[in-house]
């Protein structure tokens, strides 16, 4: 029994199966979280005996395997490293579990207390005195200019401690240390009047804890530089096979035939006269270079809110042969017309039919009966009034109809359109024509009530005359007025100018096409390479690898455009985030394109892929100013790196894909010829999930220091950092997998490396929809639409996964380790 229990603790089979455990229980408690509340997942799993005696376990099933293979005799110190690292990791999490304190401090503005509400059990709070009184002396609520949205908030703070007394400010991201106790800002009262603050008491477990971190990012680097690491045994394995890249023909072939599919609807009367009646491009672009305000306190050009106005209403970027700003514009000079014409986008057939409104487009006007009487009022109010979780699809698809109607409302009427700063105003607010004018005074009061007027008076005699002369002089006065009233200083003509030609280059869409056609014809030469070795196919493919490096220069230089526009990492929401996996996917190709172009092109094929994901009318553009928690610089850090991972995991899925049919469709003739392939492109998948995973390691790690200087706690189980270390543990076990004696093949490690990007998806896409946490700054209400291409996609995977085994047995192919 003593053996038995022995070769229990130091198998690796017992490895695989505690971690599988492991991601079960962690994947369980994000559920039981919604349903029940966090008490109830942190009762039932995260603070469990049992829970405690699977970490536990965990670490006694290293320490034996270290000592059966005798790790430290045969010199894995980068293995070693790493894996003690998450020992430490999980006694500094202990040490805070046990020890670690963690409290609230409500303050009114003039209001002293040296007590904080601490939480002594999960359903109970107690008091606990500080060593030291808190005096809150002001609460500072700042706002993006001429908006409601929260842009920071501090407090200024009287410390009374030993005798002493200390000015201090707390802000998010500042946080204010005295005797071990740890303030941040966290929220605050409706009035403005009162501060909350965050208060942690936890140097022990927090030092341990980052001596943990900094040693697993050494480990980590050791793993890829070190000469007797996993990483480099593969690397020199690669370098001995000496063959062609092999072709697949994959079903994201056909994604490139519906890049540029557009809607085509009939031509009205009304329609006729807008398109009959078009505003000059060259006014038009002078039109769009005005700089205004949006509704978030943004200064932008009208460039930017028209397109974001046209893909709202249109959900398109032109309308018949009008561009953004001439569709603003002709909106503005011609309402009646406009009202009367069918360009608002409608998603569900459901609700045309209900409305009796026509299937894919309706009118302004369309949306009232004969009294005038508003058709969506009464289920709309319906709609509001249930609970967000129990509103339906049409209810969510009503509102947003109502939100399509009320923008052009409100634009018919010229608002939203905020042209005009009031110096005097001391939220710095700019204003639309519609809007109330009482704030202005004397010839501003007459100049901003009238001028847009003037404007489109001269708008439509030019549309007879064409002559855009005196039309092209009111709006350069608008820029006069603007620039000598406007009190902010940051908006710069050089910027205004950067993001209208960021808005004409379309540099995503033009990339989207690249790396598709592009990925295409690499997969294509790449199959033709593999039965004739001609010197006009081998140029062909290094031509094509130079084609998608431009490509690939030319979206770094998007990204570093919308960067310089939005002043902060563009990586804050789910449209850049995509768009940044994009790049991040190409990038992961190049790296291995010395050893295998079919990397480069399945990654290059998925790039454009991903950025066509992006493209998607439910996919958000906009620029908006970043909410307070993520102005740090870990923001750049945390998303940037972890991101990173999601494009190594994702060419690691598609190399795991490609394999699959390859062992279905490999012709006998060919047979050794085509399992090298295999096994090459096994090595590369591997070398891909060890980068990706290294890289998800750390970016989440880096998250929780994020998360310690912004919140005061590294770990608060929520369901996003939650699933991110769900997908470590996944990745963990595919990397794992070839510890095994009986039962590896590589059949199986390719299709567990696809498998595991179902976790990747849980995390960028499911938590969003499936769950609710802190983590919701990047989110999408739309994300829902992308589960029947993820559905489409496992139905393939199982299928292909089945076929695939079967004929691996049936072939008998060889299941050498690797």
């Amino acid at each position: 029994m003593k053996v038995s229990l022995n070769k229990i603790c130091s198998s690796s089979v017992t490895t695989i199966l505690l971690l599988f455990i492991y991601a079960c229980a962690l994947a369980i408690a994000t559920f039981i979280e919604k349903y029940h509340g966090t008490a109830a997942a942190k009762a039932i799993i995260y603070h469990s005996p049992l829970f405690f005696f699977l970490q536990f376990s965990l670490i006694v099933n290293f320490i034996a395997i270290v000592i059966k293979r005798q790790y430290f005799r045969s010199r894995k110190w980068a293995l070693l490293i790493t894996h003690f690292a998450f020992i430490i990791i999980l006694s500094g999490a202990l040490i805070s579990f046990l020890f670690g304190e963690e409290g609230i401090l409500h303050l009114r503005e003039g209001e002293t207390s040296n007590r904080i509400a601490v939480q002594t059990s999960e359903n109970s709070t107690g008091i606990h005195t500080l060593p030291f009184s808190v005096e809150l002396k002001k609460f500072t609520l700042s706002r993006y200019p001429g908006s409601s949205s929260p842009s920071s908030y501090e407090s200024e703070l009287i410390i009374r401690v030993d005798g002493e007394e200390r000015h201090e400010r707390v802000f998010m991201n500042n946080v204010l240390d005295i005797k071990g106790y740890r303030f941040f800002q966290a929220s605050y009262d409706k009035d403005e009047q009162g501060t909350v603050l965050s208060v942690s008491r936890d140097v022990a477990g927090r030092s341990v804890t980052y001596a943990g971190y900094l040693l697993l990012l050494i480990g980590l680097i050791a793993c890829f530089v070190t000469k007797n690491s996993r990483f480099m045994y593969l690397n020199r394995l690669l370098k001995k096979i000496h063959a062609a890249p092999v072709w697949l023909a994959m079903f994201f072939m056909q994604l490139s035939g519906a890049v540029n599919g557009q809607t085509n609807t009939d031509p009205s009367v009304m329609m006729d006269i807008v398109q009959n009646h078009r505003i000059s491009p060259a006014h038009a672009e002078r039109f769009g270079s005005l700089p205004m305000q949006s509704n978030r306190g943004r200064i932008m050009p009208v460039n930017t809110f028209s397109s974001e106005i046209l893909r709202k209403l249109h959900k398109e970027n032109t309308i018949g042969q009008l561009n953004s700003d001439q569709f603003l514009i002709s909106l503005l000079a011609m309402p009646e017309v406009w009202i009367h014409i069918p360009f608002i986008a409608i998603s569900n057939p459901e609700l045309s039919a209900y409305y009796h409104l026509p299937e894919k487009l309706c009118s302004y006007a369309q949306v009232f009966d004969q009294n005038e009487s508003y058709k969506l009022q009464d289920k709309l109010e319906a709609a509001y009034n249930k609970m967000p979780a129990h509103r339906t699809r049409f209810d969510k698809d009503l509102m947003k109809l109502d939100e399509q109607v009320n923008i052009l409302h409100q634009l018919v009427n010229k608002q939203m359109i905020n042209l005009f700063p009031e110096e005097n105003a001391p939220d710095h607010r700019w204003y639309a024509p519609g809007d109330d004018l009482s704030d202005f005074a004397g010839k501003d009061s007459m100049f901003v009530a009238r001028i847009l007027d003037w404007y489109l008076e001269e708008v439509q005699g030019a549309l007879k005359s064409n002559d855009w002369t005196k039309a092209d002089e009111v709006v350069d006065m608008i820029n006069t007025y603007q620039q000598a009233k406007s009190t902010l200083h940051h908006i710069t003509p050089e910027k205004i100018k950067t993001e209208v030609r960021y808005n004409k280059m379309d540099v995503f869409r033009y990339c989207k096409m690249g790396y598709l056609i592009l990925g295409g014809l690499l997969l294509i030469l790449s199959f033709i390479r593999l039965f004739q070795q001609k010197r006009w196919i081998k140029g062909s493919v290094w031509a094509l690898c130079m084609l998608v490096l431009l490509v690939f220069f030319y979206h770094t230089y998007g990204m570093g455009m919308r960067w310089y526009i939005a002043g902060y990492a563009p990586w804050s929401n789910s449209y850049e985030t995509m768009v940044y996996v994009g790049w991040a996917t190409v990038l992961a190709g190049f790296l291995f394109v010395r050893r295998s172009v079919l990397t480069l092109a399945l990654a290059t094929l998925f790039g454009g892929v991903i950025l066509f994901v992006s493209g998607l009318n439910w996919m958000d553009p906009e620029i908006n100013p970043l909410v307070p928690v993520l102005k740090s610089p870990w923001l750049m850090f945390h998303v940037a790196v972890i991101v990173a991972a999601y494009g190594f995991f994702g060419i690691s899925c598609l190399i795991g894909l490609t394999n699959m049919a390859l062992i279905v469709f490999f012709p006998k003739r060919h047979a050794v010829l085509f399992f090298l392939r295999i096994r090459e492109l096994t090595i590369v998948n591997e070398m891909s999930l060890l980068v990706g995973l290294a890289l998800m390691t750390i970016g989440t790690f880096l998250g929780a220091v994020w998360a310690n200087e912004s919140w005061g706690r590294y770990w608060g189980w929520d369901p996003k950092e939650t699933w991110a270390l769900i997908t470590m543990i996944v990745y963990g076990i595919v990397t794992h997998l070839h510890l095994m004696k009986r039962g590896y093949s590589i059949w199986l490690f390719n299709v567990a490396s696809v498998i595991a990007f179902s976790s990747v998806l849980m995390t960028f896409f499911g938590v969003n929809y499936f769950l609710s946490g802190m983590h919701s700054y990047g989110q999408n209400d739309n994300v829902s639409q992308i589960l029947v291409y993820l559905y489409v996609a496992l139905a393939v995977v199982v299928m292909l996964s089945f076929v695939s085994y079967r004929y691996w047995r049936k072939n008998q192919m060889e299941e050498a380790k690797l």
